[in-house]
């Protein structure tokens, strides 16, 4: 898929500039702010006559039934069913904002098309790869560039992995989220939406993020900023940056997706992931073997931070637990014990 080209902040026009002020007062992820305005450059382009360097001659007046038809047919040319529903919800809080700020008579954007994107169910990794991935995790070799961490790539997996944390909260969480509990600890998980939630976390994990951190002291000891003496969870400032990258600042999304994949091919296993899944799939595994242990539902919800139950069923629907044990009481495979005897005789 080609890449859109996107224009500066000042190439945009002042009434986008008032809506991403709007939006901010939100607190959206940077990565959905960055989406607004790839997104917006993407149409404004089309609509100005596909100018792609100066959406700023776009003006209100443009915004039209039609012409939105017109350039959301040409996005789609190009584009997946995904990113042109992203792209259209995008446009259509834009228009809505517009609309109700009374710059626009109305939002043409119900009356543009978009497609329906498939009910798919989430897909875990099959065990065997998830066993794979551990080994590798176990087995890495001595780092050959300044940007391999096996310490830490070990503890980003296995944290989206054991907990279910999505990218962004893997980005946001700070050292001193993760606190000891009499069995293990617990993550404070700063939650999509701003919603916070809390993640009990295993010894075996806590073990793993010490290791990690205790390299990270060794890696950069004039930047740990640390709060004690010591070593471990306890030795680092509460607002330090639980994860980081090779310059030692707060990993980058763009990291921490690649040092992912770099594992699932280390392994052998990229094939077996959902496209478009990195720290997606760890979650979509955790979630998943969850609803295999016969979790309820609202614990899932609670533990993936989601705002409906019915977003969690779709984990146990893909687990298959509750439809297994109930066409096992199907009467008719009885037919089956009376044919066995029958044959028997």
């Amino acid at each position: 898929m080609a890449e859109t080209p996107t224009a500066n902040e000042a190439s945009r026009p002042e009434w986008f500039a008032a809506f991403l002020a709007d939006r901010g007062t939100r607190k959206p992820s940077p990565h959905t702010m960055r989406a607004y305005c790839q997104d917006f450059d993407a149409i404004a382009a089309l609509l100005v006559g596909g100018d792609t360097g100066d959406v700023s001659r776009m003006s209100l007046g443009d915004i039209t039934t039609a012409s939105m038809r017109t350039a959301f047919a040409q996005y789609a040319k190009t584009h997946e069913a995904a990113t042109i529903q992203r792209c259209w919800s995008t446009w259509n809080v834009l228009c809505t904002f517009l609309y109700t700020s009374e710059l626009i008579v109305a939002n043409p954007m119900p009356l543009v098309g978009r497609p329906k994107l498939a009910k798919t169910l989430p897909k875990a990794l099959p065990t065997d790869s998830v066993a794979a991935l551990l080994v590798t995790l176990e087995s890495t070799p001595e780092p050959r560039r300044r940007s391999d961490w096996v310490e830490r790539d070990r503890a980003l997996i296995l944290t989206a992995l054991l907990a279910g944390l999505r990218a962004d909260e893997l980005l946001r969480t700070n050292a001193g989220d993760v606190r000891r509990s009499d069995d293990g600890a617990v993550i404070n998980v700063r939650g999509k939406g701003g919603k916070d939630r809390r993640v009990p976390i295993e010894p075996e994990l806590v073990a793993v993020l010490e290791h990690y951190l205790n390299s990270r002291a060794t890696r950069f000891p004039a930047t740990t900023h640390k709060r004690s003496p010591g070593t471990g969870l306890a030795a680092w400032a509460q607002a330090a940056p639980l994860f980081v990258g090779a310059d030692g600042e707060r990993i980058s999304r763009g990291t921490l997706q690649y040092r992912v994949l770099r594992a699932f091919r280390r392994a052998g296993i990229d094939a077996d992931r959902a496209r478009g899944a990195l720290v997606h799939g760890l979650r979509h595994t955790f979630a998943t073997e969850l609803a295999n242990s016969e979790v309820s539902v609202y614990t899932l919800m609670q533990l993936l931070g989601h705002e409906s139950m019915v977003t969690s069923q779709r984990y146990v629907t893909a687990a298959g637990t509750e439809t297994r044990t109930a066409a096992a009481q199907n009467r008719l495979y009885g037919l089956l014990t009376i044919a066995d005897d029958r044959s028997d005789e």
